[in-house]
C-alpha cells in the first residue's frame, strides 16, 4: 500500500479492470511525487499502458481511486486530464504532417483575432516560439511536420504538452526510434522540465535510460503492483527480478556456432543519397552485427538486399551464384527472410489472425493436393507458437490483440516458417520487454547453432556486442570499419559511427 506525502502530485489506488473476463489490472497502486522522473516499468503485458490510458481518460477503471494534489479526481475522457495538468506523449507519433509545426501544438484551440474573428496565425506563432524558448527547443513553429526528424516531432509534442500547462506529463518509449545524441538531447529537455517543477512519467524497457534520467521505479507485472524503489537504492539485476519474478542470469546468451564457409555476399550496392559502394560477405552460423547512428543508411542497406528498394548498382551473391532480388519475394525464393524495424507496417497485418500472418509470406507449405491444408496450416503454426513461447489463447487471436513482444515473436514465425538460411533483424528487440529480449537473443543463438545465418541491425550498444560474431559500422552511407567479437568495445563503435578512423 502507497500512502500519500505532502509532496505527492498524483496517487491512484487499488486500480482495477478487466477486457471480457481478462484481467488487466489487479489493485494497482501508483504514487507519484511532483517534479520527479517516475519509471513505470514492467514486461510487455504488465498493465503500463493500461494503467496510463485510465489516467489520461480513454480507459475508465471498473474499481479505484485517482488522487490530483491529494483530491480525488474522476476522469472520463482526455479533455478531463488534460484540464487537470495531464498530458500523454504516445509511442506511436501521429501528427498532422502536411500542417505546421504551430499548426500542429494549437490544433483545435487555435488563437482566434477579435477583430476579424478568423485564426490569429502571428499570435499562434509567437506563443509557440515562446515555448520552445521555454525549453530550449529550435524548432520553427511555421516549418512544416512532414520535414522534421523523428527526435523534433517528439519535441513538438513535449511543447504541446507544456503549452496545456501540464503538470503531469506521460512519456511512452519516447527514445524508440531515436539515436544516442538525439536521446541526449531530449534526455536535456526532461531535465529542464524537472526544474521548472513538471512530473514526468517514464515508461521505457531500455534499462540505462531508467538510471540515467529517473528518480523512481514502480515496477508492475502481470496486472499486479510489484513495489516502488528509488533508483539509488536498486541495481538492474534486483530491477529485473522485480519485472520477471525471477533473475534473468544471461541478457545475451551468446553460444559459440560453428562458422563455416561465405554463404552470401554484396559487392558495391549503392543507392543514391542512402549508402554508397557497400561490400560484405556473411558466413554460415554468422551473426553479422550492423552498428550505426541513426540515418547512417543501416536499414536502407537491408530493405535493398531484402528487394523492399531498389539499388542503382550493386551485385548480391547466394551460395556463390549472383541472384536478382528485384521484390520481396525474391529474397524469399533464395532463402532470406527479414524481421522488418517497423512491425507493424511491415512485418504484421494486424487485422488478421495469428495463423494468417505466420503462413501468408510462404502459402506452397500448408498445400494440400488442391486447397491449402488446415490441418498444415494448424500444425506448423502450433509448432511455432509453442518454440518461441507466443503467448495467445489460440492461433486465431487477431494479432493487433497481442503485446508488442508477442508480435515480434509472430513477426519470427512467420520468418521461420520460410525456412530461411540467411535471417535479417532489424531492430529485433525494440520497444520489448527484458524477457522477451533474453528470449529472442536465446533463439538468435539456438538458430546460428542451427547454421542460419544472420545480419542484425541494433542501435542498442549491449545488443550488438553481446550477440555478434563480426560488426560492421557504417557512418553517413559507407562502411567505416569491421571489428572482431573480442575487439569491439562501445568506443570503438561510436568512433566508427561517427566517421572517425581508429
Amino acid at each position: 500500500m502507497i500512502f500519500m506525502g505532502e509532496d505527492t502530485i498524483l496517487e491512484m489506488k487499488n486500480i482495477c479492470k478487466n477486457f471480457g473476463g481478462v484481467s488487466a489490472l489487479k489493485g494497482v497502486d501508483l504514487s507519484v511525487k511532483k517534479g520527479e522522473v517516475h519509471a513505470l516499468m514492467g514486461e510487455n503485458g504488465a498493465g503500463k499502458s493500461t494503467l496510463m490510458k485510465i489516467l489520461i481518460g480513454i480507459h475508465a477503471p471498473d474499481k479505484g481511486e485517482i488522487y490530483i494534489k491529494g483530491k480525488p479526481v474522476r476522469i472520463s475522457n482526455t479533455k478531463d486530464a488534460i484540464s487537470l495538468g495531464i498530458s500523454m506523449i504516445y509511442q506511436e507519433l501521429n501528427p498532422v504532417p502536411h500542417m505546421t509545426v504551430a499548426d500542429n501544438i494549437f490544433l483545435g484551440r487555435e488563437p482566434v483575432s477579435k477583430k476579424t474573428r478568423l485564426v490569429d496565425f502571428k499570435k499562434m506563432h509567437a506563443d509557440a516560439k515562446a515555448y520552445f524558448e521555454s525549453i530550449n527547443v529550435d524548432i520553427e513553429p511555421n516549418e512544416r511536420v512532414s520535414k522534421l526528424s523523428v527526435a523534433k516531432v517528439q519535441l513538438v509534442e513535449i511543447t504541446k504538452a507544456v503549452s496545456f500547462n501540464s503538470e503531469i506529463i506521460i512519456m511512452d518509449e519516447p527514445t524508440s526510434a531515436l539515436s544516442t545524441r538525439e536521446i541526449e538531447r531530449l534526455f536535456d529537455t526532461i531535465r529542464l522540465l524537472r526544474e521548472k517543477g513538471v512530473t514526468i512519467i517514464y515508461i521505457s524497457h531500455k534499462m540505462d535510460e531508467i538510471f540515467k534520467i529517473c528518480d523512481r521505479v514502480t515496477v508492475l507485472r502481470d496486472g499486479s503492483y510489484v513495489g516502488t524503489e528509488s533508483i539509488s537504492g536498486i541495481d538492474m539485476n534486483k530491477l529485473i527480478k522485480m519485472m520477471v519474478g525471477r533473475e534473468i542470469t544471461e541478457m545475451f546468451p551468446k553460444q559459440e556456432a560453428q562458422i563455416g564457409d561465405v554463404i552470401f555476399e554484396v559487392k558495391g550496392l549503392t543507392r543514391k543519397g542512402e549508402f554508397e559502394d557497400i561490400s560484405f560477405c556473411l558466413r554460415k552460423g554468422e551473426i553479422l552485427g550492423i552498428a550505426g547512428l541513426m540515418g547512417a543508411g543501416r536499414t536502407e542497406m537491408v530493405e535493398s538486399i531484402f528487394g523492399m528498394r531498389k539499388p542503382d548498382r550493386g551485385e548480391i551473391n547466394v551460395n556463390g551464384k549472383k541472384v536478382a532480388i528485384k521484390l520481396p519475394e525474391d529474397a524469399i525464393r533464395n532463402r532470406i527472410a527479414m524481421v522488418p524495424e517497423d512491425r507493424k507496417n511491415f512485418g504484421l497485418v494486424l487485422k488478421l489472425s495469428v495463423k494468417d500472418n505466420v503462413i501468408i509470406s510462404f502459402l506452397k507449405k500448408c498445400m494440400g493436393r488442391f486447397l491449402l491444408s488446415r490441418k498444415k496450416e494448424e500444425e506448423a503454426v502450433k509448432g511455432l507458437v509453442e518454440t518461441l513461447q507466443i503467448k495467445v489463447g489460440s492461433i486465431s487471436q487477431v494479432c493487433s490483440s497481442l503485446s508488442g513482444g508477442n508480435q515480434q515473436k509472430v513477426v519470427l514465425s512467420k520468418c521461420l516458417f520460410a525456412d530461411p538460411e540467411i535471417l535479417i533483424l532489424d531492430e529485433p528487440t525494440r520497444g520489448i520487454d527484458v524477457k522477451t529480449k533474453a528470449e529472442i537473443h536465446f533463439l538468435m543463438s539456438k538458430l546460428a547453432r542451427m547454421g542460419k545465418s544472420i545480419i542484425m541491425i541494433s542501435s542498442e550498444m549491449p545488443e550488438i556486442i553481446g550477440m555478434s560474431d563480426r560488426i560492421l559500422v557504417l557512418h553517413e552511407g559507407r562502411i567505416t570499419g569491421e571489428l572482431g567479437r573480442n575487439e569491439a568495445d562501445q568506443e570503438r563503435i561510436m568512433a566508427l559511427a561517427m566517421g572517425k578512423a581508429l
